[in-house]
């Protein structure tokens, strides 16, 4: 049986650093960032625990190709990407916890 994925981007309070990840489990993982599981993590230094843009995918490998890509774009691409969908830059954390 085939797990889907998630790629989503976390940033700060300010917008000035982003975070993008890909996870099986989008509730956990940003409980972890929230919570600072790890905390010597990039994500917990630059206190990145707003989420700001997520996509599911079928299948894990659709993710990791995703989020690969996103990566790779600029930070413009980042920003246009964000707003896309959150044009407000709402923490989408009270969407994802429902789920």
């Amino acid at each position: 049986m085939e797990r889907g994925g998630t790629v989503y981007i976390i940033t700060n309070f300010t917008h000035t650093t982003f975070y993008t990840g890909v996870t099986s489990d989008i509730t956990s993982r940003i409980i972890e960032h929230k919570e600072k599981a790890h905390p010597k993590s990039f994500s917990a230094k630059y206190n990145l625990d707003k989420l700001v843009y997520f996509c599911s995918y079928d299948s894990i490998e659709e993710a990791i190709a995703e989020e690969k890509r996103i990566k790779g774009g600029s930070r413009k691409r980042k920003i246009k990407l964000i707003e896309s969908i959150n044009p407000g830059w709402k923490d989408l954390w009270e969407i994802v916890k429902e789920w």
